[in-house]
């Protein structure tokens, strides 16, 4: 980042003196002003709830203009990406700032692959949750249980330490989704073919059974494969936040990653594919196409508590760029597996019609965002909508490393430490027993 010679200043009519702030350059983006000297030059705090202009850190890996709908991974915009690259491309990429070369992509791909299995004990582990607990309660537990594993490399300030550690949790992660979903349908679990790539792999761990070959999908493989490149980072938001501040601790990267996943296990933010398959199911319930005029109405309304799952996203406020890929990857799919009449389908595209056409969406840029046609298509590949999440966390593991791995080399970086507006009580004797209303 570069200091402007221009400076930001900042008077008060307190009696406080005024006071100059530095100005940041990025690369591209919003300029910022360095406040970490305002408290003690002024014994005043900045207030910003949700941290929603407030930047954190200074990155190199991912830039969101939500203005434009524009998505760059080291720079390269989303859609050359997932039109070019398979999804260990993506890892490396965000992982080392650079696209691997064919020499570079076979011995990291070889590498990944050879760290695929877990622990044996971790099935014994697995076994003392419940059959039906959720998903992302089980894979939160299994990745934080991944220190007690391999706690052979402990020292995080190695780069030989850190790399090991990343190596494994983007291996591993399939893994252990699968086995998650496997112990919640009670089928045994499927070990991991080295021979296949990443994403068949999975897909292989997710619906093989012993009883019979598994037939591999290329069509299928890709749009999984699209899917994981699509949710691979997002900038600085809620669960990558979350894992930079619990990271900042100096904790190990699997309890950073598990933290990660419980802040992305929200229906605000990682549910919300799963909370659009529902709004879809619903509709389809109590009606379907014939009811979805009134379903629209009661959208409209402000106090019927209605809500149109999958249009519009918090930071772009034009189409969401991934949305445009998964539209593509959502009619491949449906195609592929014979489902363009599919009843949900059709009351998906009728809904994406309309919101695309009628001015109360048009006006309020609500357009159809990645979590509408994501959850379709993971309906389509045969993933359980409690499971969607999950493949959610999978795909961004890569992203949290990174970014976890960022923040850890950083010379600026401290543990973190948010401030408050204190509202509550000043201080107060504590009565006797007998005294106290």
């Amino acid at each position: 980042m570069i200091e402007s010679d221009i400076k930001a200043k900042l008077s008060f009519s307190d009696g406080t003196p005024d006071i100059d702030l530095p100005i940041y350059k990025g690369t591209v983006g919003p300029e910022v002003i360095d406040i970490r000297k305002l408290y003690g030059q002024t014994g005043k705090f900045t207030y910003d709830p949700g941290f929603l202009s407030t930047a954190s850190c200074s990155s190199k890996i991912t830039f969101i203009d939500g203005d434009k709908g524009e998505l760059l991974y080291r720079g390269y915009p989303i859609q050359d990406l997932a039109g070019k690259c398979d999804f260990l491309e993506i890892c490396y990429l965000l992982l080392k700032g650079k696209l691997p070369n064919q020499t570079e992509k076979s011995g990291f791909e070889e590498l990944v692959m050879h760290h695929t299995m877990v622990h044996e004990q971790m099935q014994f582990f697995l076994r003392g949750f419940r059959r039906d607990a959720h998903p992302m309660a089980v894979l939160t537990g299994l990745v934080g249980a991944m220190a007690a594993f391999y706690h052979d490399q402990i020292d995080y300030s190695e780069p030989m330490a850190r790399h090991i550690a990343q190596i494994r949790l983007i291996a591993k992660m399939p893994t252990l989704v699968a086995m998650s979903y496997k112990y919640s349908i009670g089928q045994p679990f499927i070990y991991p073919d080295n021979s296949l790539s990443y994403t068949a792999n999975f897909m292989r761990m997710m619906f093989a059974t012993p009883c019979e070959p598994y037939k591999i999908n290329p069509v299928l493989v890709k749009a999984l494969d699209r899917i994981f490149i699509l949710h691979a980072d997002h900038e600085q938001n809620a669960s990558t936040s979350t894992v930079r501040l619990c990271g900042s601790s100096g904790t190990n990267p699997f309890a950073a990653i598990s933290a990660g996943i419980a802040c992305l296990w929200g229906p605000a933010h990682g549910g919300a594919n799963e909370a659009c398959l529902d709004m879809l199911t619903n509709i389809q319930n109590n009606g379907g196409v014939e009811k979805i005029g009134e379903f629209i109405a009661q959208v409209k309304d402000k106090n019927s508590g209605v809500r149109l799952m999958g249009f519009g996203h918090r930071v772009y406020k034009n189409f969401d760029p991934r949305a445009k890929l998964m539209r593509e990857t959502c009619y491949e799919v449906l195609n592929e597996l014979g489902l363009e009449n599919d009843p949900l389908f059709k009351l998906a595209m009728t809904l994406e019609k309309i919101a695309l056409e009628d001015e109360y969406f048009v006006g309020r840029k609500l357009y159809p965002n990645v979590d509408f046609y994501s959850g379709i298509v993971q309906r389509a590949l045969g993933i359980p909508t409690d499971m969607f999440t999950c493949v959610f966390a999978l795909a961004r593991t890569v992203g949290w490393i990174a970014q976890w791995e960022e923040m850890i080399t950083d010379a600026e970086y401290k543990i973190g430490r948010p401030r408050q507006l204190f509202i509550g009580e000043t201080e107060r004797i504590v009565p006797a027993v007998a005294e106290r209303k």
